[in-house]
C-alpha cells in the first residue's frame, strides 16, 4: 500500500508544475516581432503602453530587429490573476540571445504591460 501512495504522490508532484502555463506567449510573440519591424500592435496594446511604444520606438526597433527573428518561448512564471495577471517567458532570439520579457495587465483582450528584465 505504501509503494501504491508514494508512487501517486511522485505522479502527483511531477504534474504539478505543468498544470500552470503561459497563455500571453503569442501575443507577446507578435508584439516583439511588429516592433522590430517597426509597428506598435494597436490591437494588443492598451494606453499608455501602446503611446509608450509609439514614443519608444525609434529607440527599440532598432535593438530589436538586430537581435534577430524571435525563437523559442519558454515560460517562467506567472503572478496575479485576472487583469493583474503578468506572465514571464524567457525569449531566444534567431542572432543567439536570450532576454527575460514579461507581459500582463491583460483587459479586453489588450495588455497594459509589456517589458523586458535583460538578459
Amino acid at each position: 500500500m505504501h509503494t501504491i501512495i508514494t508512487a501517486a504522490a511522485i505522479a502527483m508532484a511531477a504534474a504539478a508544475p505543468a498544470a500552470e502555463a503561459g497563455d500571453y506567449g503569442p501575443a507577446l510573440r507578435r508584439m516583439l516581432t511588429e516592433t522590430a519591424g517597426g509597428r506598435c500592435p494597436d490591437d494588443l496594446m492598451a494606453e499608455p503602453l501602446l503611446s509608450a511604444c509609439r514614443a519608444q520606438l525609434p529607440q527599440m526597433q532598432p535593438g530589436l530587429s538586430a537581435l534577430g527573428t524571435v525563437g523559442d518561448l519558454s515560460f517562467i512564471k506567472g503572478e496575479g490573476e485576472g487583469d493583474t495577471r503578468v506572465e514571464t517567458y524567457a525569449v531566444k532570439f534567431a542572432g543567439g540571445k536570450t532576454a527575460i520579457w514579461s507581459i500582463g495587465h491583460r483587459k479586453n483582450g489588450k495588455y497594459g504591460a509589456a517589458y523586458s528584465l535583460g538578459e
